[in-house]
């Protein structure tokens, strides 16, 4: 045979078997190596917050900044906006009166609370603007002591207003029901029974400079824990 034909096969026979070298190098190799992981490290692709995870802070009640400590219930009344969106009233966490629920009118928004049990006792709405007022007179006359009772505005809370209505109100602990005017917004808890006024009232002016809205002032939002009832 001649020497190239030697240098032939050799060189054949060197190929074959670093191939097969690399093959069995290639086969005994775990799957599980060869990854994203590893090829650009656990730091890379590791989720931070999987070692580090942070406690989430716990809701409060009615999604209010506080919580309320014992023998309180939490609320949050939203009055509307304008004539556009609803008021919501909610209480000890339960939803009582939104857009949402279809429970709220024009005008003024009631949810009456036992003020010991925090269960609901009625909700209603009464049109101030083109309705009788003396269907909230009527109504307003038969909360019973011990009621807390939640008021938020809608659009117009005082076209129909009056002096008897007025004062049934502040009579609940209100403050700015006397002075109510034509689309001024206005949220309210008070009670039937308080001997002094409540201290959870918002009240804003429809006033044309400084209205947010075309025609309306801004929407008022109160929050807040009210004691529970203790007999």
């Amino acid at each position: 045979m001649r020497p190239t034909g030697v240098l032939r096969v050799v060189a054949v026979a060197c190929t074959l078997v670093g191939t097969w070298f690399l093959l069995q190098m290639y086969l005994n190799t775990s799957w599980k190596s060869i990854s994203l992981r590893s090829w650009f490290g656990s730091s890379v692709l590791a989720d931070p917050s999987a070692s580090h995870a942070q406690p989430q802070t716990p809701r409060n009640k009615c999604g209010n900044v506080k919580s309320c400590p014992q023998n309180h219930f939490a609320f949050k009344i939203i009055s509307g906006a304008a004539n556009v969106v609803g008021p919501s009233l909610c209480f000890d966490d339960n939803l009582i009166m939104s857009s949402v629920k279809n429970n709220i009118g024009r005008g003024l928004n009631f949810a009456l609370m036992n003020g010991t049990t925090g269960q609901l006792i009625k909700t209603d709405s009464y049109d101030m603007y083109s309705g009788d007022v003396k269907h909230l007179v009527d109504f307003l006359k038969t909360i019973q002591d011990g009621t807390l009772v939640l008021v938020a505005s809608y659009d117009d809370p005082a076209t129909k207003m009056n002096d008897e209505a007025r004062a049934l109100l502040t009579s609940l602990g209100s403050t700015y029901a006397a002075k109510l005017s034509f689309r001024d917004n206005w949220v309210f808890l008070g009670g039937k029974g308080l001997k002094d006024k409540s201290p959870f009232e918002q009240h804003i002016k429809n006033e044309k400079e400084k209205n947010k809205y075309d025609g309306w002032p801004e929407v008022l939002e109160m929050e807040g824990c009210v004691p529970q009832k203790m007999d």
